[in-house]
């Protein structure tokens, strides 16, 4: 496929290697990763949150115990390092990526900015179901979804492929709020720091980010949160709406629980398609160590986050239902996207 690099918007992880050698398919796995270095995401949310733990961790458990370096691949919502690693990374096994979770379900819903057949990515594991999150700062007007039927509040937009934009157009479309959406902001947390200093009132970010870094917020009620992207309400956040509970008619529902089902992909792990077998083996069985080594439990219990793996295989299969959307739901989605 042509990548179009002026259609890249928002965030990402993307973790990738420098340099291949020419010879590198023919070379046995564990010399070729011990060769390699593996880079990555963004600052601030999530995603680098994430994926930095598991940069630091994973290359333990590959074949030669690889180095992994992190480094920031901002643009598109996360669809720029996802475009990137379909089009243009190694397929060898030393480029890997953390992208936002709707990955799939932007290409089920024709974004012009996707440039990839999310069903042939490798997918390595997921390390934790996601909750994006919808906050508004104290001073704002509104602060519930039913003010924002109501009466105009701004919001801090990310890229038309990210979480931050995608659902409050939805939102406006299908239950008429009033999102006014600033765009531009790179990533969550210029988005929060953006709504902190009064440029816009209000933002979104992944629950695990806010409650790890922005714990003086919570305690001091800064924010109020308006909107979790869960289907259901956790337990954590009784009292906020849910994605999936959302909806004036059946049809509008479904579209809001289809985007809603994303929480499930989550915080995943995915490679290039066309992985040799043996590197797509070796990575996977190098993730599912990863996930029960004492050591990186010990970190996400340490900073408070979520972990909730799955192997790559399952993954997958989530990613394959989203494609698979039924026609009624992909065309209502679309519709109030005027796509």
């Amino acid at each position: 496929m042509r990548r179009n690099g002026d259609a890249f918007w928002h965030q990402t992880l993307a973790i990738a290697a420098v340099l291949v050698s020419a010879d590198a398919a023919a070379q046995p796995t564990e010399q070729f990763f011990a060769r390699k270095t593996i880079i990555g995401y963004t600052a601030g949310g999530s995603y680098d949150l994430y994926g930095r733990m598991v940069a630091r961790h994973l290359g333990k458990h590959i074949p030669g115990q690889p180095t992994l370096i992190a480094q920031n691949m901002p643009g598109a919502g996360s669809l720029k390092a996802a475009n990137y690693l379909y089009e243009v990374a190694p397929r060898d096994g030393t480029a890997l990526g953390v992208v936002v979770e709707s990955a799939a379900l932007e290409q089920a819903l024709a974004n012009p900015a996707v440039q990839y057949d999310a069903a042939k990515f490798t997918y390595v594991g997921r390390v934790a179901t996601s909750n994006n999150i919808f906050m508004q700062w104290h001073t704002a007007k509104v602060q519930s979804l039913d003010g924002a039927k109501r009466m105009e509040t701004s919001l801090a937009g990310t890229g038309p492929g990210s979480i931050a934009e995608t659902v409050p157009r939805l939102l406006n479309a299908l239950i008429g709020t009033r999102f006014k959406l600033i765009s531009g902001y790179p990533a969550s947390s210029e988005a929060m720091l953006a709504m902190e200093r009064g440029e816009v009132e209000g933002a979104s970010s992944s629950w695990a980010a806010v409650k790890v870094g922005k714990q003086a917020w919570l305690r001091e009620r800064k924010i109020r949160i308006i909107l979790q992207t869960t289907p259901e309400r956790i337990a954590e956040l009784p009292d906020t709406p849910s994605l999936g509970e959302i909806g004036d008619t059946p049809e509008d529902r479904q579209v809001f629980a289809l985007y809603a089902s994303g929480s499930a992909i989550g915080r995943s792990v995915i490679a290039p398609p066309g992985l040799p077998a043996e590197r797509v083996g070796a990575l996977r069985d190098a993730f599912q160590k990863m996930v029960k080594d004492p050591e990186f439990v010990a970190e996400l219990q340490r900073t408070n986050v979520e972990l909730d793996p799955l192997p790559g295989a399952q993954v997958e299969e989530l990613v394959v239902r989203t494609l698979n959307v039924p026609a009624t739901v992909r065309d209502r989605a679309k519709l109030a996207f005027g796509r």
